[in-house]
């Protein structure tokens, strides 16, 4: 840390502690202190004793946890928190969701230490962002769809299997078949 430059302190809440322990490095390496929650009850026995300047959250977490409820816990913990959602499930509906909860920027994984301390610098949208001419396509709406009842019931499969009229099942071989790596 340089001299007169504030203390950042980072929370990572992610569930695959192999990425977590590779992110948590290269933050270190670069002056922030940094702790590590796996899952909703570790952010908030955290939180106690933890007053974290910056978040990283996975959007979804092992046991059911969803990284939006998170996202919540941190901004009303601290309004000033600045937090990135990261997430191999990214939807328009859980992007929207997790800005109105607190969240300064939302990637799409992979995305790296780099891309994630760049959105914790962003002040504002960008208004250059080029607009595309491509119409949504079926598939991208039922994604869309899929993950707006996702966000609804808290990540929960089979409430959201049930509301949209499909096999459990099947709603999971979608999910799987559609996860960004």
């Amino acid at each position: 840390m340089v001299a007169n430059e504030p203390e950042r302190r980072l929370l990572i809440v992610e569930d695959d502690a192999a990425f977590a322990r590779t992110l948590a490095r290269s933050f270190e390496r670069r002056g922030y202190t940094v702790r590590h929650a796996g899952n909703f009850d570790a952010l908030q026995v955290l939180l106690a004793g933890f007053l974290p300047t910056h978040a990283v959250v996975d959007l979804k977490l092992a046991g059911g946890d969803s990284g939006l409820a998170c996202v919540k816990a941190l901004h009303e913990h601290d309004p000033g928190i600045r937090i990135v959602v990261l997430t191999g499930y990214a939807s328009i509906a859980t992007a929207v969701e997790a800005i109105k909860l607190g969240a300064l920027h939302y990637l799409a994984k992979p995305s790296n230490s780099d891309d994630i301390e760049a959105a914790f610098r962003r002040e504002e949208g960008n208004a250059e962002v080029e607009l595309t001419e491509r119409k949504t396509s079926i598939k991208t709406l039922e994604w869309e769809r899929i993950h707006e009842t996702l966000a609804e019931t808290g990540f929960n499969i089979s409430e959201t299997a049930r509301r949209l009229g499909m096999h459990r099942r099947t709603l999971a071989r979608k999910l799987d078949k559609q996860r960004v790596k």
